[in-house]
């Protein structure tokens, strides 16, 4: 039987020149340096190779994009654009790295931040 440590550090990788469509969900990582359309889940990391393409929503503990996505994206833990990314597409993330030359093109929403100094304030009185 399968202990918890060993399914998250399953690998699945999707290679290039594979296409795949529908929806893809995965207890470790995975890997796509080929092409995704549909939804993608994974309890741990999703990362997107400079050579990958998705078409439809992802949804992770943590988000890397080297490549394209055209759709919606939730990291619940840290969301990376690497510098060749383009993103086109609604984010959600506790923690957001945008490297220099990536593209983003979407709405914003950041979970889990700590309140400003102005908006504490403002509780109090």
């Amino acid at each position: 039987m399968a202990q918890k440590s060993e399914i998250s550090n399953e690998l699945n990788l999707i290679g290039p020149g594979t296409i795949i469509e529908g929806k893809l969900r995965s207890r470790g990582n995975i890997r796509i340096d080929g092409k995704v359309v549909g939804e993608l889940y994974a309890s741990e990391t999703i990362s997107v190779g400079l050579s990958g393409e998705i078409e439809g929503s992802v949804s992770a503990k943590n988000v890397s994009v080297g490549g394209k996505v055209r759709g919606s994206i939730n990291a619940q833990e840290k969301l990376i654009f690497e510098n060749k990314a383009v993103v086109q597409g609604d984010i959600k993330a506790a923690k957001l790295v945008i490297d220099e030359g990536a593209i983003f093109d979407g709405n914003c929403s950041m979970t889990n931040a700590k309140p400003t100094v102005q908006q504490s304030e403002q509780k109090q009185n």
